[in-house]
């Protein structure tokens, strides 16, 4: 579920509310847009993935809030991570070319 968007990283670009098929989001007129509706959100990752600037956290549990702060999520390095984990933004490595996807492909190949 989403649970952060960082004040200081955000940009006020709103992909993540265009994004959000679940229209969880409220726009802000060009500053960090607020998480309204937070129990709709489906937790399908697609803010964090479409931020160009890393500054959503989407806790994978999607029953509840976790209520992890903003503070958290930075120190524990969270920002974005969804999106880094896949390889989506500038000098990141798509998760298909990573060498454990390169091996898979090669065994299940007949």
């Amino acid at each position: 579920m989403i649970e952060v968007i960082s004040a200081d990283r955000c940009v006020g670009c709103n992909q993540c509310v265009s994004v959000c098929p679940t229209n969880v989001f409220d726009q802000s007129g060009g500053k960090v847009p607020v998480i309204a509706r937070q129990s709709d959100c489906q937790t399908c990752f697609m803010c964090e993935l479409y931020c160009p600037v890393d500054a959503l956290y989407v806790a994978p549990d999607s029953e509840a809030a976790t209520g992890i702060t903003e503070t958290e999520v930075a120190e524990q390095g969270l920002l974005g991570g969804y999106r880094e984990k896949v390889g989506w933004g500038r000098g990141r490595t798509p998760v298909a070319s990573h060498s454990y996807m390169v091996q898979l492909s090669q065994r299940a190949a007949f």
